[in-house]
């Protein structure tokens, strides 16, 4: 089964220090927090000030609690269709559970039930890896196409996507 653990690296590698890039739908963002991400877990009433100063118990709590515990990834059997599958809801929330639940042919609600969970592990990971993949790099070019000040993005996330491989 995956571990969090594992993935832990590859997320805080990709993810830099405090930035509040005004073109960034997601606002001030903090190891890859955003505020309203931090909000939802610690409360309306906090501020940018004390996202700056994220401890590193709170980090690990949000990614825990708000993704790799929302893909219910401990039960996923593939290491490598984990990371590929929590790193997609980590950059871009409900959708990567929804685009993920469509490629696999079950309701996209969002929710990662039994139904999902089954889906993924009865997938073949190396084919389901490179189909998630794919989709992604579909989804950011779609993001661009819609909103062209996400363009200077695209570099980013694309390299981040390619950065992510598949091992047994």
């Amino acid at each position: 089964m995956a571990q969090a653990e594992l993935l832990i690296p590859f997320i805080k590698r990709w993810e830099g220090g405090f930035v509040n890039d005004p073109v960034d739908r997601g606002g001030a963002t903090n190891m890859g927090i955003t505020i309203g991400t931090f909000r939802q877990f610690f409360g309306n009433n906090r501020t940018v000030e004390d996202l700056k100063n994220i401890t590193e118990d709170q980090w690990m709590h949000i990614f825990r609690r708000g993704f790799w515990d929302r893909w219910r990834a401990d039960q996923i059997t593939s290491q490598s269709v984990a990371n590929i599958l929590v790193d997609w809801v980590w950059a871009s929330g409900v959708h990567g559970i929804r685009f993920p639940q469509r490629v696999l042919q079950v309701t996209d609600d969002g929710i990662v039930g039994p139904i999902t969970l089954g889906a993924v592990n009865r997938t073949t990971p190396l084919e389901f890896f490179h189909e998630i993949r794919g989709v992604r790099k579909l989804f950011i070019f779609d993001i661009i196409k819609a909103t062209p000040s996400q363009e200077r993005f695209r570099n980013g996330w694309l390299n981040r996507i390619n950065d992510l491989k598949f091992t047994m």
